[in-house]
């Protein structure tokens, strides 16, 4: 005896499926591979794939805010320890914001499928002749933060990496900030002429939040 699905068979063009069979995957030409994801060291996800240069640029520029960060603090050291106040507070507050750009950095790497690798902070310098070299070596040091930005940045759209581009581009404009910052205090220190009396003066405004370049815009 001809089953229904067979009957209906003799009046159709096309071949009919028994609805056991209808949704049988096993054998179904539309049967999917399964995903497979690219994964990092850690075994995170990775969405797209950082370049080798890339990935060692990322790293020492995270060293290079730990480093930073270290030479900051030291700095504040120095400037407590002959009781300026304002001039330890500010250095001090700088060097947690180096902190805070590291942890930008390995927030990123770890967003990416990479695993941060932190390197040995050296020694910083805690000696220093007077109050215009420890300024110096803070704009020097700033100065470099933003070369390392930049030779990232450059490596990135070498790379047609956007999503470091992106990353990147607040962070460029907030260093250049920094950088503006610190040669604006070095003119002041320099103006000073390590005078007491001037250098008084500058360490009140820092520990007032006062000291900052002038704005002509607007």
């Amino acid at each position: 005896m001809f089953g229904f699905y067979s009957y209906l068979s003799l009046f159709c063009d096309v071949e009919l499926i028994h609805p056991s069979k209808r949704f049988d995957m096993t054998n179904s030409a539309t049967a999917q591979a399964p995903i497979t994801v690219p994964t990092g060291p850690a075994g995170r996800a990775i969405a797209e794939p950082m370049s080798g240069a890339m990935l060692d640029l990322m790293q020492a520029h995270l060293n290079l805010e730990n480093q930073s960060a270290a030479d900051y603090f030291a700095a504040a050291v120095w400037f407590a320890e002959r009781e300026l106040v304002g001039f330890a507070e500010h250095l001090r507050d700088e060097g947690k914001q180096e902190q805070e750009h590291a942890a930008k950095f390995v927030d990123y790497l770890i967003s990416r499928g990479q695993r941060p690798v932190l390197d040995t902070v050296e020694p910083p310098r805690q000696q220093w002749p007077d109050v215009e070299q420890v300024i110096a070596n803070i704009f020097r040091m700033e100065a470099d933060v933003t070369a390392s930005l930049l030779q990232l940045y450059g490596n990135a759209e070498k790379d047609i990496d956007r999503r470091t581009t992106v990353f990147l581009d607040a962070i460029v404009d907030d260093q250049r900030l920094s950088e503006h910052e610190a040669a604006y205090l070095l003119g002041r220190v320099k103006f000073a002429a390590n005078n007491p009396a001037a250098v008084m003066i500058i360490d009140a405004e820092l520990r007032e939040s006062e000291a900052e370049p002038a704005k002509l815009e607007g």
